[in-house]
């Protein structure tokens, strides 16, 4: 057994040391820096409160104007990053599950020409259209029909009849049953989202998905669940599938939690998007490396947590000891160079390269901008602003 082990940990070692060299790799502007900032994230004890605290880590050898160069101005070759990841052309569609408060509509609209299908909650109060009927001449004219009849949610009398009926046997749930509706969709309007909208609003057709369950594990009321999929032509597994796959989005949402509370994801404020992908790309190499070196780990937990299995460490007690196992994964980023700081802008010239400034005023639903009024003292005159 021992020796299973240690076979076992040389190839997690192998495994982990080749993808920091790979990662390396595609870093190839200001790579020696976001490796750095990477590692200085990996290696860190705790949550994340702000991006340039993790310029104090050790694994850090560069001073603070390095760790914002390296996101500012480096670059990330995404295009090798992409052609190793596991989806590839023929490849089913990459689900996107969401809950309800997102217009799952507009996202599958944006996202229209990737290969991604979108799945997302509804409220039980929505009405949705049928399909645009087949045009009838009309001898008074008139601009034709562009929706059909209302799907409306609270009345099932207008449903009509469904395209896919299933019913499963669950564990938790008891009896599960799945109604699917092809082909609706909503009927926009120019408000919110659309309200700069070029041209005539589009039809974004999916399938609405009705679920009922016997029971609810926590004994609350199992009021039914609907579910819109940016898919058309649902057959029966469509409809198991899709209904699974959003009881399932709690398995992925830790890894969500993960990157915000404990690697901090959403706190750097960074002043271009660029910047911002960048980031985003460190944060999930950071993970994938905590998921490679779980076979390495040792659970340094705290008094008051419960022991783990050795190979089901989460990634955040395989972050506490990520420092002790750096040294023998293999470390390619170069050394940094002694230089001093350059003199900077001369005292009392004018700053001629200035941050972009972006309006704070909200758009309302007529289209027009809002900004809050400035109050003034009574009995004085109101500040001239520039």
């Amino acid at each position: 057994m021992s020796l299973v082990h240690q076979g076992v940990l040389r190839d997690a070692f192998a495994e982990v040391s080749h993808f920091r060299s790979e990662l390396y790799a595609c870093m190839t502007a200001r790579g020696d820096a976001l490796f750095e900032l990477c590692d200085a994230l990996l290696c860190t004890d705790g949550p994340v409160r702000t991006l340039v605290d993790l310029a104090l880590a050790p694994e850090h050898r560069r001073g603070h104007g390095a760790l914002y160069g390296g996101l500012n101005q480096g670059r990330i070759d995404v295009e090798r990053l992409v052609a190793a990841g596991q989806w590839k052309p023929g490849d089913p569609e990459v689900p996107v599950v969401l809950d309800a408060g997102y217009d799952a509509p507009r996202i599958a609209h944006l996202l229209d020409g990737l290969p991604v299908e979108i799945l997302g909650r509804l409220r039980s109060d929505r009405v949705m259209r049928r399909p645009t009927p087949p045009r009838v001449y009309d001898p008074k004219g008139g601009r034709p029909t562009k929706h059909g009849g209302e799907f409306v949610f609270g009345a099932p009398a207008s449903w009509g009849t469904e395209q896919a009926v299933t019913t499963t046997d669950t564990r938790l749930y008891g009896k599960a049953t799945a109604r699917a509706w092809d082909r609706l969709h909503p009927r926009l309007t120019r408000r919110a989202a659309w309200i700069g909208y070029d041209g005539p609003l589009p039809i974004i057709e999916g399938t609405v998905v009705r679920l009922v369950v016997e029971k609810l594990p926590s004994g609350g009321v199992n009021k039914p669940v609907w579910l819109w999929w940016s898919g058309t032509g649902a057959t029966e597994a469509d409809a198991d599938r899709c209904w699974q796959s959003f009881l399932r989005r709690f398995d992925v949402e830790h890894t969500f939690r993960l990157f915000k509370q404990t690697l901090g994801w959403t706190k750097p404020r960074l002043s271009s998007s660029e910047a911002a992908d960048r980031w985003t790309w460190l944060v999930i190499a950071v993970h994938a490396q905590l998921r490679l070196a779980r076979p390495l780990a040792t659970d340094l937990r705290r008094p008051w947590e419960k022991p783990a299995e050795p190979n089901k460490l989460t990634p955040a007690r395989v972050r506490r000891g990520f420092r002790n196992l750096h040294a023998r994964t293999g470390f390619p980023a170069g050394a940094p160079k002694p230089s001093r700081p350059g003199p900077g802008r001369p005292p009392g010239s004018k700053n001629r390269r200035p941050a972009t400034r972006h309006d704070v005023g909200r758009v309302l639903a007529t289209g027009e901008a809002f900004s809050r009024p400035t109050h003034h003292k009574v009995g004085t005159k109101p500040r001239r602003t520039g």
